[in-house]
């Protein structure tokens, strides 16, 4: 699988991947996350890729899973609840990863490679999203407590390190 930045060129199927990702959300127990306002907007997606933070990750010539991926501070990530970050070393951070659902593993194969980028990765996700609890656990992603999105609403927060 080929992970390289996202260009206009994959919206479409970006948009798809994030369609498909939805309905999985809301049928494996976690309807809330994205819900059904079409969360992550185009024009969001559009932004990612100006700033040069949208990937995908490719095979046979199919978008198989769309992310962001950025090295330096996330604002959502300064406070931090009911526990502590692992370091207070530079991190790079995993937003909106999804996944088309054709190839098993994509997902987790997108945060490894992130992971390999910086050696010191923060991600959160919802109460609800215990698919993504999972594989950021078999990961050895380890809880460090809570923070809250831009609207208020709470999420798990997670780190891997190797420093």
């Amino acid at each position: 699988m080929e992970i390289r930045k996202a260009t206009t060129e994959d919206l479409n199927g970006i948009m798809q991947i994030y369609a498909h990702a939805r309905a999985f959300m809301a049928q494996t127990g976690n309807p809330h996350q994205w819900g059904d306002s079409g969360y992550p907007q185009e024009e969001l997606i559009r932004k990612d890729m100006q700033e040069g933070i949208s990937y995908v990750a490719e095979q046979e010539g199919k978008l198989e899973a769309a992310f962001v991926f950025f090295i330096g501070e996330d604002p959502l990530y300064r406070v931090i609840e009911n526990g502590s970050w692992a370091n207070d070393q530079p991190y790079g951070v995993v937003h909106r990863i999804a996944s088309a659902g054709n190839v098993k593993g994509s997902g987790a194969q997108c945060i490894l490679w992130a992971f390999a980028q910086c050696g010191n990765l923060r991600m959160d996700t919802h109460d609800d999203n215990r698919v993504m609890q999972h594989v950021l656990e078999k990961l050895g992603f380890q809880k460090c407590g809570r923070v809250y999105m831009e609207d208020g609403s709470p999420r798990i927060a997670y780190q891997k390190t190797q420093l």
